[in-house]
Formats: C-alpha cells, sequence, structure tokens
C-alpha cells in the first residue's frame, strides 16, 4: 500500500508539473493569436422574396457581442452573400440596417431585424436569416435556419457521443455513475493545450499525447483507486459519492492551474466557412466529425466482436458469473476505464476547438452525457451513440422555439419524458427489481 501511494503521488505530481507550465508559458508561446479567443464564422445570404429570390447587393450586417459592446460588419457582395468573423463571447447581437436595403426593397412584414444567438457554446459557425421581400411562403427563412441547427445538433451529438460512450462503459461493466466523468473530457483539452501552446507542439502530436495521456490516467485512476475501493466491498451509492468529490476535486485543481481563464489552440481556431445551400460548415468540423466516427466505429466493433468485447458484455451482464468462467474481472474493468477516459478525452479535444479549453468544459456538457446515455439506454453502446445524436440535435434545434441560453434545459426535459415513459431507454432492456 506504500509503494501505490508513493506512486500515486508521484503521478500527480507529474501531472501537477505539467499543469503548473500552463498559465505562463502559455502566453510567452500564444503570442497575440492566443488573446484573441475564439470566433464564430458569421454568414448568410440576402435574397428579395419579392423579385423571385434575386441576391442583393450592399446590405450591412452587423454583429455585436454583449460582453464587449464592439460592433463586427460585413456586407452582401454580388451574390448576396457575406461573411464575418465573430469573437465567440456569448450572447451576440446580429442585425441587418435596414437603411442598408435598395430603395424598392424591404423586410418581410413582421420579420425581425435582429438575431441573438449564442456563439460560445457549440457554435463554429452561424447563419443568419434575415426575410427579405414578401414572398407566399413565409416560413422559408425558418427552414433555412433549421437545416443549420440540423447540421450543428449532429455535429455536437457526435463529439458528444464518444464521453457519452466512454461513461456509459464504465457504467455497464462496474455500475458506478461516474460524476468525475466531465472532468475527464477537460483533462484531454487542457493536455492538448499545454503541449500545443504551452509547449509549441503541432496539434495534431498534441492531440495524440492528450489521448494517450487520457488513456493513461483511466489506467491508473481504475488500478490505484476505483479498484481498491471494489475489493474493499464499497457500494456503488458510496462510489458515486466519491465521484462526485473527485468531480470537485479535479475540477477545482484545473482551474487552480489554468487561472481559471478560457484558452485556445494555436491552430485552427477560425478555419473559413464553406456554404452548401443553407448550411454553413469547415473543413475542420468535417475531419473533426470523421474522427469521431470512426473511433465509435472502432469501439463498438471491438466490444461485439472481440474477445475483450465479449468479456465486458459478460461482466456486464453478471460478474460473479464471468469471474467463474475464469475471465480476469479486474483486467477487462481497467481495460475498460482506460479505453473510456481516452474517449472522453478526445471528446475534450475536439470540444476545445469549438467551445475553447477552459476548467469547466466537461463540466458543461455532464448532464448532457448522461441524459444521452439514459435516453439511448444505460449501458447500451448504440444506445449512448444514438442518445447522444439525439440529445445532441434536440439541443441545437430547441433554440428555435427557447432562447439559446435555455437550450440544455432541452436535454434535461428529454430525458424526464423518458424517464416517464421509458425508464430504461430507447435500446435498454427491462430488468425486473426484487
Amino acid at each position: 500500500m506504500r509503494l501505490r501511494a508513493i506512486l500515486l503521488a508521484g503521478i500527480v505530481g507529474i501531472l501537477s508539473v505539467l499543469l503548473l507550465g500552463l498559465p505562463s508559458q502559455a502566453s510567452d508561446v500564444g503570442g497575440d493569436e492566443a488573446d484573441e479567443g475564439p470566433t464564430t464564422v458569421v454568414s448568410g445570404t440576402v435574397r428579395n422574396a419579392s423579385d423571385e429570390n434575386k441576391p442583393v447587393e450592399g446590405v450591412t450586417i452587423t454583429a455585436t457581442p454583449d460582453a464587449t459592446g464592439e460592433e463586427v460588419e460585413a456586407t452582401s457582395d454580388e451574390d448576396g452573400e457575406y461573411e464575418m468573423e465573430v469573437p465567440a463571447l456569448g450572447r451576440t447581437v446580429i442585425a441587418i440596417d435596414v437603411d442598408s436595403l435598395p430603395d424598392d426593397v424591404s423586410l418581410a412584414e413582421g420579420a425581425p431585424t435582429e438575431l441573438t444567438p449564442v456563439l460560445d457554446v457549440g457554435r463554429p459557425s452561424f447563419t443568419a436569416i434575415f426575410r427579405v421581400g414578401q414572398s407566399e411562403s413565409t416560413a422559408i427563412g425558418t427552414l433555412d435556419q433549421l437545416a443549420q441547427n440540423v447540421y450543428n445538433g449532429l455535429y455536437f451529438g457526435i463529439i458528444l457521443a464518444l464521453g457519452a460512450l466512454g461513461l456509459s462503459m464504465i457504467f455497464g461493466t462496474t455500475g458506478l455513475t461516474n460524476f468525475a466523468h466531465g472532468e475527464m473530457v477537460t483533462f484531454g483539452a487542457i493536455m492538448t493545450y499545454t503541449f500545443n501552446v504551452a509547449v509549441g507542439m503541432n496539434i495534431f502530436l498534441s492531440g495524440i499525447i492528450a489521448i494517450a495521456l487520457s488513456a493513461l490516467f483511466g489506467y491508473l485512476q481504475d488500478r490505484y483507486f476505483w479498484r481498491i475501493l471494489r475489493h474493499r466491498g464499497t457500494g456503488l451509492i458510496a462510489m458515486m459519492i466519491v465521484s462526485i468529490g473527485l468531480q470537485f476535486f479535479l475540477r477545482n485543481v484545473f482551474q487552480f492551474f489554468t487561472g481559471g481563464r478560457t484558452e485556445n489552440y494555436n491552430d485552427f481556431t477560425t478555419p473559413s466557412g464553406i456554404s452548401a445551400g443553407p448550411v454553413t460548415f469547415s473543413m475542420r468540423d468535417v475531419y473533426c466529425m470523421i474522427i469521431a466516427i470512426v473511433l465509435l466505429t472502432v469501439v463498438a466493433a471491438a466490444l461485439k466482436f472481440s474477445r475483450v468485447g465479449r468479456a465486458a458484455r459478460a461482466i456486464s451482464d453478471n460478474p460473479a458469473l464471468a469471474a467463474s468462467t475464469g475471465i480476469n474481472v479486474d483486467r477487462v474493468v481497467t481495460l475498460v476505464w482506460t479505453v473510456g477516459v481516452a474517449l472522453a478525452g478526445t471528446c475534450g479535444i475536439i470540444l476545445g476547438f469549438s467551445q475553447s479549453v477552459k476548467f469547466d468544459l466537461g463540466a458543461q456538457i455532464l448532464l448532457v452525457m448522461f441524459a444521452a446515455i439514459t435516453v439511448g439506454g444505460l449501458g447500451s453502446i448504440s444506445g449512448a451513440i444514438i442518445g447522444s445524436i439525439i440529445v445532441g440535435v434536440l439541443v441545437e434545434t430547441s433554440t428555435l422555439i427557447i432562447p439559446s441560453e435555455l437550450k440544455i434545459a432541452a436535454a434535461m426535459f428529454l430525458l424526464i419524458v423518458i424517464l416517464l415513459v421509458r425508464p430504461q431507454g430507447l435500446l435498454g432492456n427491462k430488468e425486473r427489481i426484487g
């Protein structure tokens, strides 16, 4: 036990040294680029619905974040298109200058002159639609915005699935509701930032190192912490309370060493937007989604077809019976922790692009991850993925009805409905209690 304690203290010391260099070195290496902060690409097309949707040139669009009050301006070109990079600082007022419209063009009756999206929570791009001219169908602008929100929801849902899958795997094999899982997401983002900005490494190499460190973090957690609690016969409720304590401990450690600041990577923080009809996206987002889909597919296939995956599912069904058949339960559970935390770290790395790197990055999506795995089915691998996509799309599309600041409440509402109507989730199995 003394050897374990010394080893664990040494590991914590190493991680502390890495994090300790974060605030001071970041300002030297990152320079002015890090101070600029993340931006959201705001774009759109101004068309006159009264004249066969012809583009309108020379229309001024402004965006003003509430946090700074500094105005960003763009003007539509001959194709009616405009694009501008707006600081992602929360609630932002995007307005059309009515006086810049041609004399024979006006806004549609009842159309708003301002939009107020929140540009700091998973919005790498935003399409602002203003209804200009009168049209037989007044729903065109809403449909265009719906298409953009569905895309944003798919992007967020796929990335969220990385963290949710890891959370579901750990719950399935151990029964532990791990409230510290959000901090595993934050760990991946902070480690990537440390090596990319403070050390000066390439973003790809920094991400690979961060994933490896996340996997190591997951291994050490189970090997020298959770496994000891399990062998002592600690109940699941007690272990859940321990995870809550670990959550606050890690979050405060991250806040202490980062100074509570919001930071950004050196690379790919302001990608150019690409328009495809009503949807605007960036190649960075496409690459991130491809990476996430590949990882989700590989892990899901391994859990279903590999020997270790079958062992993990056997432990999930009945740990005692699995052990009696010769399965090394401790080894399999430790492997699940290793992979689960690595997936959470990867989720944090990708979220660090769109939501910036901050000490509470994972805490902000923890409840959304719980909602996703509950909707899909607790302990279900495919349920975690499908539930994440459903929750992601719901969260983003709900902003068409409710204020953007309240969109997380949509996920909580869906969680309540699922618990009332189908407590086992969409793909979960009914279990008899008692």
